[in-house]
């Protein structure tokens, strides 16, 4: 668990850490001194004019208040020439202090009102790892937890992802612990060619720690009344990948890209890549958006949390709190039906209780993100009478996936251009040179860079291979007229299946679960099941006496995977892994040859299961990330949990595969 910082304001307004004895930045003017020390003498304002690259990248080892991230933002705003068109900036902070101390704190900078007040409401709460908070051409990547333990979790590439490094943090005297020859060594290997550093201090054994790391380390002024501070440059860079090599990502020039598919994963995958004004045409094979398995009235959005922290309970918190920023950010600008009401996860039966009281029983999540409740607290919550307790999600709710796919696709062309093609079903894709051209039945369209497929459980259908199991599920919700009764719900209610609150007049029940299928017709037989389930375990309560009979329904098709974890990334065929890793057997990672990927620039973006709206925000994210050469925003074991090639990895690792 993540403690908060423990502070109070001296005579000066300014910020104190108890347990460091130390402020947060100068008495006499923070922000002159943040500006002083690192973004001047990184020469940021001159290094953007000429940087090679689109996107310049800072890191930071102590968020503190934020002032050097606002300072950064507010110098790269109102700078008018620049070839970086985007700024990223990384931190990190193992004692974040809580959020209305953040805005005492930066209420002292009013000059900083227009973005101090964006930070404080995408300000995440405290849970370790990566959070990554949009604010336009500005991205803020805030790693929560230990500086030396979140750096190992970044993934490293060969090349570097750092131009330039604030060094900041408690004095060495009084945080020992943040600065070590570890940190150093990491700030080199994450450095891109030319990386600089700036810090306050000039510490002796900070500038051979530093010089030992592969820096040049310079003496200058100091701020204020301090004689000194260091700075200097990479003289060669030591970047180095954390990767194994299976598992390495590549990068793309990304110039024209196709997206095959029309429900979730197509639109936050248009969604991002105009983020990045990177030109899409979208092939939606329906007449209208979202006609697939992201057709249905209502849909939950709640992470899936396993008692233990482990890689799947990982990626679906920080998508879940992902995803609730980006839509409340979406819902300022393009409206879509959605209430963050709360769900509760109701334990019905006795293995449920059981679950329950383990993730309970071993704390590893925060009561803000996950709490237990009992049966009358449950039933406060719901508004209405329930006979169960289990564990309360409160910041989760529901949408409407049809309108949020139209809402993202909306969004999407005001960034960057998008065209999209309705009823237009591809059915093949070839490699043209070093482009791609896709096939409809009457058409051809040619010259895209590269092509993501995201068409759900027909993703295989357009591969030069069928090696990726996929498993169809088909699942049908049926929908019941609210009685006066039923409205007062006011939470979303998950047992074996779930039940929403009412909109439009209506409740979604649902759903069933039939597994390697493609029908999509509309079933009595299924619309039985779900009320008999439902009557089950919510029968003799009050409010479902007058429920009406079910006038409707919808049935789709969901893909999963064996592991329940969706695919995204660059194609990966099994040949190509066999040739480059024939000793994975024996332990050896490193490849015998170069891999060879025989169809460059084909991804596949699936496998999302009932689970997209939570997902697909963070994994659509972290897909063009990494093929933008970007710092990722999953640590570097969730993203090989999300590899193309994981299933041929283990299965060259067990020998299955000769």
């Amino acid at each position: 668990m993540i403690t908060h910082a423990k502070i109070h304001f001296n005579d000066c307004g300014t910020p104190v850490a108890d347990d460091f004895d130390d402020v947060y930045f100068s008495n006499e003017d923070g922000l002159a001194e943040s500006d002083y020390v690192f973004y001047q003498h990184n020469h940021i304002s001159e290094r953007l004019c000429s940087h090679p690259r689109e996107q310049f990248v800072i890191a930071e080892t102590g968020f503190g208040t934020g002032l050097n991230f606002l300072n950064a933002w507010q110098r790269f705003a109102t700078q008018t020439e620049k070839k970086a068109t985007r700024l990223h900036f990384i931190s990190f902070e193992k004692f974040p202090i809580q959020r209305q101390d953040l805005a005492r704190a930066l209420a002292a900078w009013p000059q900083l009102s227009h973005y101090s007040e964006q930070l404080v409401a995408q300000y995440p709460e405290a849970l370790p790892g990566c959070h990554r908070l949009h604010f336009g051409d500005v991205t803020l990547d805030l790693w929560i937890g230990d500086v030396l333990d979140s750096i190992e979790q970044m993934n490293f590439n060969q090349h570097g992802l750092v131009d330039a490094w604030f060094l900041d943090g408690f004095a060495p005297s009084k945080n020992p612990d943040m600065w070590q020859q570890s940190l150093f060594d990491a700030m080199a290997h994450l450095g891109r060619e030319a990386a600089t550093f700036a810090t306050f201090t000039a510490a002796g054994f900070v500038r051979r720690g530093l010089q030992q790391a592969g820096f040049k380390v310079n003496k200058v002024k100091g701020y204020g009344r301090k004689r000194e501070m260091i700075v200097g440059e990479l003289e060669h860079t030591t970047a180095t990948t954390n990767v194994p090599a299976p598992f390495v990502r590549h990068t793309r020039p990304l110039d024209k890209v196709a997206i095959v598919g029309g429900g979730i994963a197509a639109a936050t995958l248009a969604h991002r890549l105009t983020a990045r004004n990177i030109p899409c045409t979208l092939f939606c094979a329906d007449d209208e958006l979202a006609q697939g398995a992201s057709h249905n009235k209502q849909g939950a959005v709640y992470p899936h949390l396993q008692a233990d922290v482990s890689p799947s309970s990982e990626l679906f918190a920080h998508s879940f709190l992902y995803a609730k920023r980006l839509y409340e950010q979406l819902a300022n600008d393009v409206d879509f039906a959605h209430q963050w009401c709360g769900v509760l996860l109701q334990g019905v039966k006795e293995e449920g209780k059981k679950r329950h009281a383990n993730l309970l029983s071993k704390n590893n999540w925060p009561q803000w993100l996950i709490q237990g409740v009992d049966a009358e607290q449950a039933s406060d919550i719901a508004g209405i009478d329930t006979p169960y307790g289990g564990l309360f999600i409160p910041d989760a709710g529901w949408v409407s996936p049809v309108e949020l796919v139209q809402a993202l696709v909306t969004h999407a062309k005001q960034q960057a251009q998008l065209d999209i093609h309705f009823a237009t079903q591809v059915t093949a894709v070839n490699r043209v040179g070093e482009r791609w051209q896709l096939l409809c039945k009457n058409k051809g369209y040619d010259d895209f860079s590269d092509v993501f497929i995201c068409m759900g459980e027909h993703s295989t259908e357009l591969l030069p291979e069928n090696e990726l199991a996929l498993q169809s599920v088909r699942g049908q919700v049926s929908h019941l007229s609210a009685s006066d009764n039923s409205r007062k719900l006011n939470t979303v209610l998950c047992h074996k299946g779930y039940f929403t609150p009412a909109h439009d007049g209506s409740h979604c029940m649902g759903a069933t679960f039939e597994k390697d299928t493609q029908a999509r017709d509309i079933r009595d037989a299924d619309d039985r099941t779900n009320w008999q389930q439902f009557a089950g375990f919510y029968g003799e309560c009050d409010w479902t006496q007058e429920l009406q009979d079910i006038n409707g329904a919808k049935a789709a098709i969901r893909a999963t995977l064996a592991d329940h974890l969706p695919i995204i990334g660059q194609y990966a065929q099994q040949d190509d892994y066999i040739a480059a890793f024939p000793l994975l057997l024996k332990g050896q990672w490193q490849g015998q040859q170069p891999l060879r990927h025989q169809n460059p620039g084909l991804h596949l973006f699936t496998g999302l299961g009932a689970r997209g709206l939570c997902t697909a925000p963070l994994c659509a994210e972290s897909l063009v990330a990494s093929l933008c050469d970007e710092p990722l925003p999953i640590s570097n074991r969730v993203d090989q949990a999300l590899h193309p090639a994981r299933f041929i990895i283990r299965d060259l690792k067990r020998g299955q595969i000769k």
